[in-house]
């Protein structure tokens, strides 16, 4: 099954700011290996519950827009259940309802197939936790 299912972890350092992390060189990087110019599905997935993966643009303000309207949604503040961590972390548990921690992007000769705008993007708004693992797969 190796050469229809290959999958790799990839560390990523938040560090203790929210922060929107580009993944797409890392998805071209092992595709290039992985995919070995075959079609199929790259699935992008955080084994973690306060962490998602988003395709957006990037570098033109919005990464800066999607934690903006992050705050408005799920203000960091006491109205929360879950209350371990720093002040409003329950907002972070939430986060993945709306924010989901996996895409399934196609692959067409080995090529990550985004549009001209959109990056790959780990979405992590959990101070508490600087350090996290992204699954990137491919099936072929």
């Amino acid at each position: 099954m190796p050469d229809v299912f290959t999958t790799r972890m990839l560390n990523v350092a938040t560090g203790s700011r929210e922060r929107i992390v580009d993944l797409t060189r890392d998805c071209e990087d092992f595709l290039g290996e992985a995919a070995a110019g075959r079609d199929g599905l790259l699935n992008v997935f955080v084994p973690h519950a306060t962490a998602g993966i988003a395709v957006i643009e990037t570098g033109s303000g919005s990464d800066d827009d999607l934690l903006a309207a992050l705050h408005t949604l799920l203000p960091a503040d006491d109205r929360w259940q879950h209350r371990h961590g720093s002040p409003g972390h329950g907002r972070d548990h939430v986060l993945p309802a709306i924010v989901p921690p996996h895409a399934t992007l196609p692959v067409i000769g080995g090529r990550l197939e985004l549009g001209t705008w959109q990056s790959v993007c780990l979405v992590d708004t959990n101070r508490d936790n600087p350090d996290r693992t992204v699954r990137l797969s491919f099936l072929g």
